[in-house]
């Protein structure tokens, strides 16, 4: 039991001991805050030190000893439950002086907590640790991972194939947040629903004591889509002032989809939103093969206006681009060797290509306006980046870019 991680919570208790004597002094909740917090109390019994859990998991009521003389009794508050659609965070105590027979109270004094949120973190923070899995097909790739995570600083932590069960898509497992009290901040890991290969590693490999954990799954006849998977969890602003309004702590940016309706989990949104801090914005990016708002955009540091710039993906600006390259004599040269041999002379004149990008333009501009609207952005804080799409299944890997 880790008395750090608890938020204290002191009864104080002023007055002649007679009156103590003669009344029962009372904390208790009401029975639907039960399994939102536990209440701990420490005992010394000789040279020995116990902790009491009086209130939550069943019991809404303590009856407090009181030592003649005794001013102040220290207790240890634990939030057990995040916000969400049923529940606002906030938990109510209630002290009471209570007359012994009939049991009936004469005074109640009421002391309100508020169970902090869980908040993700913007993508321009600098990172700690870096999670890559690895799969019989990938090591070159980790290999550059680990590269790159020397390089900044980073601890990698590397799910070997026999965990990971040949998922390699850790990002859409998890996402990393924080909960935040007055003395105290603590990482809390996300799990997605999307329960494949990975479904175990974030309980099994990250909760611990100094690490939280929290989930939010799908009822047995319910499946989850690609929308659920933490892709689609991946971008969050840095913070914004939105017409007066301010986000300190940034807004949340996920994918819908809203012609065909295959929605995230109303579960994962209604928790989302419940957290209120990082009020989340919908996108539309069913357009897209995965749907994963992080294939589109992203944000990064910048020294001025905001101190960010929005990354949007743009293929207007690849097409642009590609004019440029061939004026300059490189139209020969291959695009995504790889993936894509085509040099961009081929891919400037290909007719279903251009048009199929001019839809998915459409697209990002409809998105362009929204986060423009919903950010308070102008167009001086956001960046083109080129890149095209392309509808073949064959460049799954690729989430239809190129």
């Amino acid at each position: 039991l880790d008395l750090e991680d608890m938020s204290r919570m002191i009864l104080t208790t002023q007055g002649p001991d007679e009156v103590f004597a003669n009344y029962q002094l009372t904390l208790h909740i009401s029975k639907a805050d039960d399994d939102k917090v536990g209440v701990f109390y420490i005992q010394r019994k000789k040279e020995q030190i116990y902790y009491k859990h009086i209130l939550g998991s069943g019991k809404i009521s303590y009856h407090v000893k009181r030592n003649l003389g005794q001013v102040q009794t220290v207790f240890y508050v634990e939030g057990l439950k995040f916000p969400d659609i049923d529940f606002s965070g906030i938990v109510t105590f209630h002290a009471s002086l209570l007359e012994p027979v009939p049991e009936t109270s004469i005074f109640t004094d009421t002391l309100v907590f508020r169970v902090a949120p869980w908040i993700m973190t913007p993508n321009t923070l600098q990172p700690v640790s870096v999670y890559v899995c690895s799969v019989d097909d990938n090591k070159d790739f980790v290999e550059h991972i680990r590269k790159l995570a020397t390089k900044a600083g980073c601890k990698l932590i590397i799910c070997p194939e026999e965990e990971n069960c040949e998922d390699r898509w850790i990002q859409d497992e998890m996402e990393f947040g924080y909960t935040q009290a007055p003395h105290k901040t603590f990482p809390v890991v996300f799990d997605s629903p999307r329960n494949r290969g990975l479904k175990d590693f974030p309980f099994k490999e990250i909760l611990g004591p100094d690490f939280g954990y929290v989930k939010r799954e799908q009822s047995s006849d319910e499946s989850d889509t690609t929308l659920d998977a933490f892709g689609n969890l991946e971008v969050i602003s840095p913070p914004v002032t939105v017409k007066s309004k301010e986000y300190p702590l940034g807004r949340i940016l996920i994918g819908a989809s809203f012609p065909r309706n295959i929605p995230m989990s109303q579960l994962v949104k209604d928790f989302l939103k419940s957290q209120v801090v990082q009020s989340p914005i919908e996108l539309y990016t069913d357009w897209l093969l995965v749907g994963h708002v992080d294939e589109m955009l992203s944000f990064v540091p910048a020294p001025d206006r905001k101190g960010f710039r929005l990354l949007l993906a743009s293929p207007r600006a690849c097409f642009k681009l590609l004019k440029e390259k061939e004026k300059e004599g490189h139209g020969k040269a291959k695009m995504a060797e790889g993936w894509c041999d085509d040099p961009g002379c081929e891919i400037i004149a290909d007719f279903l290509l251009r048009q199929y990008n001019d839809k998915c333009q459409k697209y990002i501009d409809w998105n362009r306006k929204t986060l423009k609207e919903e950010l308070g952005l102008a167009e001086k804080d956001i960046i083109e980046i080129p890149q095209l799409f392309h509808s073949s299944e064959k460049l799954l890997a690729l989430p239809n870019v190129f």
